[in-house]
């Protein structure tokens, strides 16, 4: 019963959290599931399986975009995306909003 809690309350913060780590460079997909993983201390074990619709969305939207690195040596390319101007006025909003609801889940918590 609680890993259902806990998965519903990491699926609604996802798109902010792939919008924070695009916000200083384009990244590949693998890149983006490294450095959430790293960062949450293991938090957030994405797979592809999530990642991708994720990105797939956010360029639907608007709010990414992505474009394919060469080949160099040995090194396949790879598909990078990057956050759009969007895509930063949208990050703003949702941080605002995180911001919030966090706030009102602290009062509550307090008691």
């Amino acid at each position: 019963m609680t890993d259902k809690y806990e998965r519903q309350m990491k699926k609604g913060v996802l798109d902010m959290l792939v919008l924070r780590l695009l916000k200083s460079e384009a990244k590949y997909g693998y890149q983006i599931i490294q450095e959430m993983r790293e960062k949450s201390e293991e938090i957030f074990l994405l797979k592809d399986g999530t990642l991708y619709p994720i990105l797939y969305r956010l360029e639907d939207d608007g709010l990414v975009a992505s474009k394919w690195s060469g080949a160099v040596g040995k090194q396949v390319p790879r598909k990078y995306y990057e956050i759009t101007e969007d895509g930063m006025q949208e990050l703003a909003r949702i941080e605002d909003v995180w911001r919030r609801i966090s706030d009102g889940i602290g009062k509550i918590m307090e008691d």
